[in-house]
């Protein structure tokens, strides 16, 4: 008997956990709710307009929304879990470019990806977002940035719907590849898509895209199971999928608590001392501290000795173009519950490929709302 309701005691306290972990999870998508972060950044960025300008229009906004939650509660860290980065055409990832860094400013028909992340209490929702400066429905995109934008897209909305519990994280790099290459497109060569635990970013279990066969061999096969939260990250290519590092200034960067070394420089102990007090584990960029200079000073010791994580800018062959779609998911029982998710709208974007596998084709024509699970309603067509 005792066992029996010890059993019951933790079963009921998990479910509370998990519970709990929902309702922070809302709370903060209530933080990026209308106009949220990603759609304030994504309609601000007309051509003419800088990268830099974006980037902090979006951390200022998430740290002004999160500031008005939990007022009381003065020792809960709450605020940026990734920094708003916007990388256009064949830059992959992590551009935040510093005042005193060369800035980009957008024109017509470039492919921008806007990239940001929120938490509160260590609870993390991130949210990637790609678009063509310029669609309409009058003047849609063609051509090689509308393939592999379909591309992105579509492996999204297939994860979202494989992304479930019993499931293979296999299931899904296998089903990217094909649908990439559909579209005679490349997944981004080793990517990977994070399980989220609070305070942690970058959890155990991962989905890889395009892995080479020694990343096949080495990369953790895992089930999903129900309540895990993931980030799931696609980076689809127009071009062989290769990303390098540009050689472009790296300005984000996260705390690696496994790493111990006593740093030499006074400016670097003061510089991680306040890494440490204001963001904890989270990425953060060398752009929110007031004395940038001193940042970019401190933060070699630290990355030197890998006291910090670097999240470099990485890059794809000129003339090529990267799309990315992320989005936060709570694994339900009855079905996926995303949580996060960027404006898409397939008519902007005229392909004259198609997703050819029949059991994909199938999958993506299939609905991923947990209420049409329970009451059987038309299939969407995201095809």
């Amino acid at each position: 008997m005792d066992d029996i309701c010890s059993h019951i005691t933790v079963s009921v306290l998990y479910q509370c956990i998990c519970l709990m972990v929902l309702l922070m999870l809302l709370l903060i998508v209530c933080c990026l709710s209308h106009p949220e972060a990603l759609h304030l950044v994504v309609e601000t960025a007309k051509p003419g307009v800088s990268v830099l300008s974006l980037c902090e229009k979006g951390d200022a906004y998430i740290m002004a929304e999160t500031g008005k939650v939990f007022k009381k509660e003065k020792e809960m860290k709450k605020g940026i879990a990734f920094p708003t980065s916007v990388s256009v055409n064949n830059c992959v990832c992590h551009f935040s470019p510093l005042k005193s860094d060369p800035d980009y400013t957008l024109k017509d028909g470039d492919l921008v990806k806007i990239d940001l992340g929120v938490h509160v209490d260590g609870f993390i929702a991130n949210v990637a977002h790609s678009f063509v400066v310029g669609a309409s429905k009058e003047n849609p995109i063609t051509g090689r940035k509308a393939d592999v934008m379909k591309a992105a897209h579509l492996c999204a909305e297939a994860a979202l719907r494989l992304v479930k519990p019993g499931n293979q994280n296999t299931q899904v790099t296998e089903a990217w590849n094909k649908i990439a290459q559909s579209f005679k497109c490349t997944p981004i060569e080793g990517m990977l898509s994070h399980q989220l635990k609070q305070h942690v970013i970058d959890g155990e279990k991962t989905i890889i895209q395009n892995p080479t066969d020694q990343q096949r061999k080495d990369h953790e096969k895992a089930e999903f199971e129900v309540h895990e939260v993931y980030a799931v990250d696609v980076l689809i290519s127009t071009g062989e999928g290769k990303a390098r590092d540009g050689g472009l200034r790296t300005t984000i960067y996260k705390r690696d608590p496994s790493k111990q070394y006593g740093l030499k420089m006074k400016t670097s102990r003061t510089f991680f001392s306040e890494v440490e007090r204001r963001f904890d584990a989270m990425p953060f960029t060398l752009r929110a501290f007031e004395d940038e200079a001193k940042a970019r000073l401190g933060v070699v010791e630290c990355a030197k000795h890998e006291l910090l994580q670097p999240f470099s800018v990485l890059q794809e062959k000129e003339g090529e173009c990267v799309a990315q779609f992320k989005f936060t998911v709570l694994l339900m029982a009855n079905g996926p519950h995303r949580i996060t998710n960027g404006p898409f709208d397939p008519e902007l974007y005229k392909s004259e490929h198609e997703v050819q596998d029949a059991e994909l084709k199938t999958l993506l024509q299939s609905s991923a709302s947990r209420k049409t699970q329970k009451k059987k309603k038309k299939k969407v067509n995201y095809l």
